[in-house]
Protein backbone atom coordinates (compact mmCIF):
# COMPACT_ATOMS: atom_id res chain seq x y z
CA UNK A 1 0.00 0.00 0.00
CA UNK A 2 1.08 3.59 -0.87
CA UNK A 3 1.96 5.38 2.36
CA UNK A 4 0.63 8.80 3.20
CA UNK A 5 4.22 10.61 2.08
CA UNK A 6 3.82 8.86 -1.41
CA UNK A 7 0.33 9.99 -1.49
CA UNK A 8 1.08 13.38 -1.23
CA UNK A 9 3.78 13.50 -3.88
CA UNK A 10 1.12 11.96 -6.12
CA UNK A 11 -0.65 14.10 -8.76
CA UNK A 12 -3.19 14.48 -6.70
CA UNK A 13 -0.97 15.39 -3.64
CA UNK A 14 0.47 17.97 -5.68
CA UNK A 15 -2.47 19.52 -6.39
CA UNK A 16 -3.54 19.41 -2.75
CA UNK A 17 0.01 21.06 -1.98
CA UNK A 18 -0.47 23.67 -4.46
CA UNK A 19 -4.12 24.54 -3.66
CA UNK A 20 -3.58 24.49 0.54
CA UNK A 21 -0.46 26.87 -0.54
CA UNK A 22 -2.41 29.20 -2.53
CA UNK A 23 -5.45 29.67 -0.12
CA UNK A 24 -2.86 30.08 2.81
CA UNK A 25 -0.81 32.66 1.11
CA UNK A 26 2.48 30.33 1.96
CA UNK A 27 5.10 29.39 -0.13
CA UNK A 28 4.68 26.08 -1.90
CA UNK A 29 7.89 24.39 -1.03
CA UNK A 30 7.35 25.22 2.85
CA UNK A 31 3.65 24.28 2.72
CA UNK A 32 5.36 20.84 1.30
CA UNK A 33 7.54 20.90 4.19
CA UNK A 34 4.95 21.44 6.77
CA UNK A 35 2.44 18.71 5.20
CA UNK A 36 5.23 16.21 4.95
CA UNK A 37 6.22 16.23 8.89
CA UNK A 38 2.49 17.15 10.09
CA UNK A 39 1.07 14.41 8.07
CA UNK A 40 2.78 10.99 10.09
CA UNK A 41 1.68 12.58 13.01
CA UNK A 42 -1.93 13.26 12.35
CA UNK A 43 -2.25 9.60 11.07
CA UNK A 44 -0.13 7.99 13.59
CA UNK A 45 -2.82 10.24 16.18
CA UNK A 46 -5.72 8.78 14.67
CA UNK A 47 -4.17 5.26 14.43
CA UNK A 48 -3.52 5.61 18.28
CA UNK A 49 -7.25 6.84 18.46
CA UNK A 50 -8.81 3.82 16.16
CA UNK A 51 -7.31 1.26 18.92
CA UNK A 52 -10.12 1.60 21.27
CA UNK A 53 -13.34 0.57 20.17
CA UNK A 54 -15.01 3.58 20.80
CA UNK A 55 -12.65 5.63 18.92
CA UNK A 56 -12.41 3.37 16.29
CA UNK A 57 -16.25 3.30 15.60
CA UNK A 58 -16.12 7.24 15.65
CA UNK A 59 -13.66 7.31 12.83
CA UNK A 60 -15.95 4.77 10.70
CA UNK A 61 -18.74 7.13 11.17
CA UNK A 62 -16.85 10.11 10.33
CA UNK A 63 -15.49 8.79 7.26
CA UNK A 64 -18.59 6.91 5.83
CA UNK A 65 -21.12 10.08 6.67
CA UNK A 66 -18.74 13.44 6.14
CA UNK A 67 -15.27 12.50 5.19
CA UNK A 68 -16.27 9.92 2.85
CA UNK A 69 -13.84 11.35 0.35
CA UNK A 70 -16.36 13.78 -1.37
CA UNK A 71 -14.16 16.57 -0.90
CA UNK A 72 -11.52 15.70 -3.40
CA UNK A 73 -13.64 15.43 -6.40
CA UNK A 74 -13.68 19.32 -7.08
CA UNK A 75 -10.54 20.41 -5.55
CA UNK A 76 -11.23 23.47 -8.49
CA UNK A 77 -13.90 24.67 -7.14
CA UNK A 78 -12.84 24.00 -3.18
CA UNK A 79 -9.79 26.34 -4.00
CA UNK A 80 -10.97 28.49 -6.96
CA UNK A 81 -12.69 30.82 -5.04
CA UNK A 82 -10.93 30.81 -1.79
CA UNK A 83 -11.66 28.09 0.64
CA UNK A 84 -15.17 28.22 2.46
CA UNK A 85 -14.88 29.18 6.17
CA UNK A 86 -16.88 26.40 6.56
CA UNK A 87 -14.03 24.16 5.47
CA UNK A 88 -11.22 25.81 8.23
CA UNK A 89 -13.74 25.47 10.76
CA UNK A 90 -14.27 21.95 10.06
CA UNK A 91 -10.00 21.15 9.87
CA UNK A 92 -10.10 23.32 13.26
CA UNK A 93 -12.69 21.08 14.55
CA UNK A 94 -10.52 18.12 13.44
CA UNK A 95 -7.28 19.16 14.69
CA UNK A 96 -8.38 19.52 17.92
CA UNK A 97 -10.02 16.51 18.79
CA UNK A 98 -6.61 14.85 17.27
CA UNK A 99 -3.94 17.01 19.28
CA UNK A 100 -5.80 17.86 22.07
CA UNK A 101 -3.71 20.17 24.20
CA UNK A 102 -0.46 19.37 22.30
CA UNK A 103 -1.89 21.09 19.02
CA UNK A 104 -0.06 24.45 19.54
CA UNK A 105 3.20 22.67 20.51
CA UNK A 106 3.00 20.26 17.62
CA UNK A 107 2.34 23.82 14.68
CA UNK A 108 5.52 25.16 16.81
CA UNK A 109 7.88 22.84 16.28
CA UNK A 110 7.10 22.00 12.85
CA UNK A 111 7.23 25.51 12.18
CA UNK A 112 11.08 25.81 13.48
CA UNK A 113 11.34 23.25 11.19
CA UNK A 114 9.92 24.34 8.11
CA UNK A 115 10.65 28.09 8.27
CA UNK A 116 7.23 29.35 9.21
CA UNK A 117 5.77 31.15 12.88
CA UNK A 118 2.87 28.74 13.85
CA UNK A 119 -0.06 30.81 13.48
CA UNK A 120 0.97 29.86 9.48
CA UNK A 121 1.38 26.22 10.16
CA UNK A 122 -2.01 26.34 11.91
CA UNK A 123 -3.79 27.88 8.96
CA UNK A 124 -2.13 25.43 6.60
CA UNK A 125 -3.07 22.39 8.54
CA UNK A 126 -6.98 23.98 8.83
CA UNK A 127 -7.15 23.56 5.24
CA UNK A 128 -5.13 20.30 5.12
CA UNK A 129 -7.16 18.40 7.68
CA UNK A 130 -10.33 17.96 6.11
CA UNK A 131 -8.44 16.84 2.53
CA UNK A 132 -6.50 14.26 4.92
CA UNK A 133 -9.48 12.78 6.19
CA UNK A 134 -11.02 12.48 2.59
CA UNK A 135 -8.00 10.65 1.56
CA UNK A 136 -8.44 8.57 4.43
CA UNK A 137 -12.21 7.93 3.30
CA UNK A 138 -11.21 7.20 0.00
CA UNK A 139 -8.59 4.68 0.72
CA UNK A 140 -11.27 3.42 3.08
CA UNK A 141 -13.78 3.24 0.40
CA UNK A 142 -11.48 1.42 -2.17
CA UNK A 143 -10.17 -1.03 -0.12
CA UNK A 144 -13.89 -1.78 1.47
CA UNK A 145 -12.67 -1.60 5.23
CA UNK A 146 -15.57 -2.00 7.19
CA UNK A 147 -14.38 -3.39 10.29
CA UNK A 148 -12.30 -1.79 13.25
CA UNK A 149 -9.54 -4.08 12.84
CA UNK A 150 -9.53 -3.30 8.86
CA UNK A 151 -9.17 0.51 10.22
CA UNK A 152 -6.65 0.52 11.94
CA UNK A 153 -4.65 -1.57 9.68
CA UNK A 154 -5.22 0.73 6.99
CA UNK A 155 -4.05 4.04 9.03
CA UNK A 156 -0.72 1.55 10.09
CA UNK A 157 -0.46 0.76 5.95
CA UNK A 158 -0.44 4.34 5.34
CA UNK A 159 2.06 5.03 7.69
CA UNK A 160 4.17 1.59 7.12
CA UNK A 161 3.87 2.64 3.46
CA UNK A 162 6.28 5.51 4.00
CA UNK A 163 9.92 5.14 3.32
CA UNK A 164 10.60 8.44 5.42
CA UNK A 165 11.85 7.08 8.40
CA UNK A 166 12.93 10.63 9.25
CA UNK A 167 9.99 11.75 9.25
CA UNK A 168 8.60 8.30 11.10
CA UNK A 169 11.33 9.18 14.09
CA UNK A 170 9.97 12.78 14.45
CA UNK A 171 6.47 11.61 14.75
CA UNK A 172 7.00 8.83 17.20
CA UNK A 173 9.11 11.85 19.22
CA UNK A 174 6.18 14.24 19.09
CA UNK A 175 3.43 11.61 20.31
CA UNK A 176 5.82 10.07 22.96
CA UNK A 177 6.63 13.28 24.41
CA UNK A 178 6.77 12.94 28.20
CA UNK A 179 3.36 14.98 28.38
CA UNK A 180 4.97 17.77 30.34
CA UNK A 181 3.66 20.68 28.42
CA UNK A 182 5.95 21.14 26.01
CA UNK A 183 6.39 19.26 23.12
CA UNK A 184 9.23 21.97 21.78
CA UNK A 185 11.64 20.76 24.32
CA UNK A 186 11.10 16.74 23.55
CA UNK A 187 11.39 17.21 20.09
CA UNK A 188 14.18 20.35 19.86
CA UNK A 189 16.09 17.98 21.87
CA UNK A 190 15.80 15.49 19.13
CA UNK A 191 16.88 17.61 16.23
CA UNK A 192 19.15 20.17 18.56
CA UNK A 193 21.15 17.30 20.64
CA UNK A 194 19.23 17.86 23.77
CA UNK A 195 18.72 15.16 26.29
CA UNK A 196 16.01 13.10 25.58
CA UNK A 197 13.27 12.75 27.96
CA UNK A 198 12.60 8.85 28.53
CA UNK A 199 8.98 9.11 30.37
CA UNK A 200 6.05 8.16 27.71
CA UNK A 201 2.48 9.15 27.42
CA UNK A 202 1.84 13.00 26.02
CA UNK A 203 0.29 13.21 23.31
CA UNK A 204 -0.67 9.35 23.16
CA UNK A 205 -2.40 9.51 26.53
CA UNK A 206 -4.49 13.06 25.50
CA UNK A 207 -6.02 11.91 22.51
CA UNK A 208 -9.19 12.05 23.48
CA UNK A 209 -12.32 10.63 20.92
CA UNK A 210 -11.99 12.09 17.80
CA UNK A 211 -14.94 12.19 16.90
CA UNK A 212 -16.97 12.05 20.24
CA UNK A 213 -18.03 14.09 22.23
Amino acid sequence: MAGILDLLNSDLGKQIVSGVAGSTGTDSSKTSSVLTMALPVLMKAMERNAATPEGAQSLQNALENKHDGSILDNLGGLFGGGVDESVKQDGAGILSHILGAKQQGVEQVIGQKAGLDAGSVANILKVAAPLVMGMLGKQKKEQNVNSSGDLTGLLGGLLGGSSASNEQNFLEKILDADGDGSVIDDVAGMFLGGDKKSSGGGLGGMLGGMFGK
